[in-house]
């Protein structure tokens, strides 16, 4: 396989793409963050975030690259009847429910912030996401693993103002919040959960992994996959400190800091870069299924080039329906349960029967 990218770019783009995925509506507004760890306090929850979370997305993502990089799956489907056998099917079901409400949250969430920053109606945000989303996933690999990675970057330096000009207003909140060193009981269960939340996530981003050369290549850059993933949640939970405990219990709780650090430029910025982390979360699970279709149905001789616009579309549109009907509080409530079904058909097999066929492999190549 050709090589792609220098030894820098394979290790780093990965976690860049993956957080990318991962941030959509909840973490990008800190309500996931609020959820999931403030209840242990905020020392609590930023230990929970820093060893749990982190450790699980890091081991989860090494050793499915690993697994990818070995057995050359790079999309679900072929990695999931790999790993599962006869079973992979199990999988893509709670894929495609996952996949309604992840597309649910984001239409819904697109057209609330273009109304919040800009005033505008609610479906003008909604169509200019589903048309980025649409753009994005008919580019492609390149161009879309390109995007991912340069918005990461300016959503990284967005987040890093927004931390330092919360610390220079509110730094004695913030700085009483580490004082009082509250750890909450549960803070290891917290931090646990938010990581399953996610990590049906990872299958997605194994198109960035194609070019890995080595086990050291592909275990590296799942290591650092999880700490570039974690590490804009821990610059908005420390910013969200200044305002605790009003941000433990706001639907949006950076809007809580906005107000209190009044400063409308940054607010309509960092909105921005919300927004585009919308469209980047919507394209990559679109992605996955795309990947799928046309790793079954391509060839040389038979491509089909209308996989990706259609797919796209039809995806798109089912996001938009179920949005429309006001389903997305109730399809929420059972993301739960899916994210329970991951850690049964993928967190458990990849990190036992994954490692096992990893290590007998190694064993029979010459």
């Amino acid at each position: 396989m050709a090589k792609r990218h220098n030894k820098f770019q394979r290790l780093v783009v990965p976690g860049l793409v993956f957080q990318s995925i991962v941030i959509a509506g909840g973490y990008g507004t800190g309500a996931e963050l609020a959820e999931f760890f403030f209840p242990y306090g905020f020392l609590g929850g930023l230990i929970a975030m820093c060893t749990v979370t982190l450790g699980f997305w890091s081991l989860v993502c090494a050793v499915t690259f690993e697994f990818a990089r070995v057995f050359k799956t790079y999309d679900y489907r072929s990695l999931f009847k790999e790993l599962l056998g006869p079973l992979w099917f199990l999988f893509e079901i709670c894929y495609f429910l996952l996949l309604l409400i992840v597309l649910a949250v984001v239409v819904a969430a697109s057209g609330s912030n273009i109304n919040e920053v800009f005033g505008l109606g609610k479906w003008i945000g909604v169509l200019i996401m589903t048309a980025g989303v649409i753009y994005l996933v008919f580019k492609g690999t390149d161009v879309l693993e390109r995007v991912m990675t340069i918005w990461s970057y300016v959503l990284y330096g967005v987040y890093f103002v927004f931390m330092i000009l919360s610390f220079v207003k509110f730094g004695g909140g913030i700085m009483e919040q580490f004082g009082a060193a509250e750890t909450g009981p549960g803070w290891v269960l917290g931090g646990a959960q938010y990581a399953f939340y996610n990590l049906a996530c990872i299958p997605l981003i194994l198109f960035t992994i194609t070019g890995t050369e080595s086990r050291s290549e592909a275990i590296l850059s799942g290591l650092i996959a999880g700490a570039i993933a974690i590490i804009p949640a821990i610059m908005l939970f420390i910013a969200m400190a200044g305002q605790y405990p009003e941000t433990a219990s706001a639907a949006v709780p950076v809007n809580v800091v906005f107000r209190a650090l009044n400063i409308r430029w940054l607010h309509v910025v960092f909105q921005i870069v919300l927004f585009g982390t919308l469209i980047e979360t919507g394209s990559g699970f679109i992605k996955a299924v795309t990947d799928r279709l046309e790793g079954q149905f391509c060839t040389a001789a038979v491509p089909r080039t209308w996989i990706r616009p259609v797919t796209a579309v039809v995806c798109m549109f089912l996001g938009i329906c179920v949005s429309s009907f006001g389903l997305t509080g109730l399809v929420a409530k059972g993301y739960g349960t899916i994210t329970w079904g991951f850690f049964v058909l993928y967190v458990v097999p990849i990190l036992t029967w994954g490692v096992y066929k990893i290590l007998r492999q190694k064993r029979r190549t010459p």
